[in-house]
C-alpha cells in the first residue's frame, strides 16, 4: 500500500547501541524517501520557499553526506581538507540529476555507511575530521558522534524537505505515511 511505513530491521549480531543508532538513522532515511516519493525530476528542482533548498538538492546532499562520512571513517586521513565547492555542489540538483538516480545512490551510500559502522570495533574509535575554513584545527570525532551527526543532519533535512514538499503540492510526510491507514 502506498502509505505503508515500516521500521528497518537490522542485524541482531550488532551491539544494542549500534542497532539503536542505525535503526533511528534508517527511520529518518525512510521518512526522507517518503517525502520525495512520486516526484518528477522537475518538481525535485523546484524552489518553493525563499531558500535555495530543493527536494532534489536535499536528497543529493544527504546521500553525499552518508558516502563522505563512510569514506572518512575508512580512510582516517589526518591530512584531509574539506572542499567548500564540493559541499555547495552537494545541494545542487542539476539537469542531469534524477530522483531515481539519487534514491539509488542514497540506498547505496546508506548500505555502505551501515556496513562501516557494523564493522567498526568500537563506537569510541576516533576519526580525524577534515579541516575547513571554519574549523582550521583538526578535530577527532568518535564514530558514535559521527553516527549521531548523520542522524541529526538527516532529521534536520527531513524537516526542510517536509516544508518544501507541502509548499510544492500540499503533501506532508505524515499524511503520506497515513494514506490508506485506518488511523490516518
Amino acid at each position: 500500500m502506498a502509505g505503508t511505513y515500516t521500521a528497518v530491521e537490522l542485524n541482531p549480531d550488532l551491539s544494542e547501541e549500534k542497532q539503536d543508532l542505525l535503526l533511528l538513522l534508517a527511520d529518518q532515511r525512510s521518512l526522507l524517501k517518503i517525502t520525495v516519493r512520486n516526484l518528477t525530476d522537475e518538481q525535485a528542482r523546484q524552489r518553493t520557499t525563499v531558500s535555495e533548498l530543493t527536494l532534489g538538492g536535499l536528497l543529493k546532499h544527504v546521500a553525499s553526506g552518508e558516502a563522505d562520512t563512510a569514506a572518512e571513517i575508512v580512510a582516517r586521513d589526518e591530512t584531509a581538507v574539506f572542499d567548500p565547492a564540493a559541499g555547495a555542489d552537494s545541494y545542487s540538483f542539476g539537469p542531469d540529476d534524477t530522483v531515481g538516480g539519487w534514491i539509488s545512490e542514497y540506498d547505496r551510500a546508506a548500505a555502505q555507511f551501515d556496513s562501516v559502522i557494523a564493522q567498526a570495533g568500537s563506537l569510541d574509535e576516533l576519526i580525524p575530521m577534515p579541516t575547513a575554513p571554519w574549523q582550521p584545527e583538526r578535530e577527532w570525532w568518535s564514530i558514535r558522534r559521527l553516527v549521531a551527526h548523520r542522524l541529526r543532519e538527516t532529521a534536520q533535512h527531513c524537516g526542510h524537505a517536509d516544508i518544501i514538499r507541502e509548499a510544492l503540492d500540499g503533501q506532508t510526510t505524515m499524511a503520506a505515511i497515513s494514506e490508506g491507514m485506518d488511523w490516518g
